[in-house]
């Protein structure tokens, strides 16, 4: 219950009503701008459905001032929802807030963050998806397949251009990606969600590549063993999320170790 507390108290400080008081240019509220918060609280519930039967009698329609500071000042602990009184309390600011009392508000709030954890494994999905495609499309080496990559890559984004132009220089080299005995294998780690807007989400991940490649006829050998950063860029459009856009601070180097080795 202590982050549905924390919870509460930060969508008060959000609600219209309070932003657009004296309380919103307020950083650290004391009495007084308590008892205005208890006068705005009112003044709502006095106009709430939820109040308009036989529950105004039951939980009230009003919140001291104090009972607002003791709130909002405290620390609680999971024991004191078991008092009357606080539930109460909670069910009116829920009330407050737009919400039927504070089971709904609580159910409301665990189904948007399953909402957002779903979301979120579905991004990371992406980034681990494209990395075992991307590691199947170096296994076909010397051919070129980028269809491979199609379904996690937008066709005409700035990544899939630089991908495609890149390992199309290695296919014309001859390249070949060792694979016996694992020799060439990678790994993810580490994906955090650093952007996250309705159709852009920026990611980043740390991954280690280590890929054998040996040319054709002279068996020459091109080693990469590199633990690098990557910051992938996917956008929705219509309604599909794809990889836009992909920044690699290693690229550069990666890129010479290949090319020079």
């Amino acid at each position: 219950m202590k982050t549905i507390y924390n919870s509460i108290r930060e969508e008060v400080v959000k609600h219209s009503k309070v932003r657009n008081s004296v309380l919103g240019n307020v950083n650290e509220w004391k009495r007084s701008h308590y008892i205005i918060l208890s006068e705005i609280i009112k003044d709502e519930l006095s106009e709430a459905e939820e109040l308009k039967g036989g529950k105004k009698f039951e939980i009230g329609s009003t919140i001291s001032h104090v009972t607002l500071q003791r709130f909002f000042e405290n620390d609680y602990q999971d024991k004191t929802h078991s008092d009357l009184r606080f539930l109460k309390t909670l069910d009116k600011i829920c009330i407050f807030l737009g919400y039927r009392d504070l089971n709904d508000y609580i159910h409301t709030v665990r189904q948007q963050d399953h909402q957002e954890e779903d979301s979120n494994s579905f991004m990371t999905q992406i980034v681990y998806d494209y990395c075992a495609a991307a590691f199947e499309f170096y296994k076909l080496f010397p051919a070129h397949n980028t269809e491979l990559l199609k379904d996690l890559v937008f066709d005409d984004s700035p990544f899939m251009e630089r991908a495609s132009q890149f390992s199309k220089e290695l296919c014309d080299q001859d390249f070949h990606l060792v694979t016996k005995n694992n020799r060439s294998n990678y790994e993810v780690f580490d994906i955090n969600i650093v952007t996250d807007e309705p159709d852009k989400k920026i990611l980043e991940s740390q991954e280690f590549w280590n890929l054998l490649f040996k040319v054709g006829e002279t068996g020459e050998e091109h080693f990469v063993n590199q633990l690098s950063t990557q910051i992938y860029f996917i956008k929705k459009i219509g309604n599909t999320w794809k990889i836009w856009d992909n920044y690699n601070p290693d690229a550069g180097r990666l890129n010479k170790k290949i090319e020079t080795v």
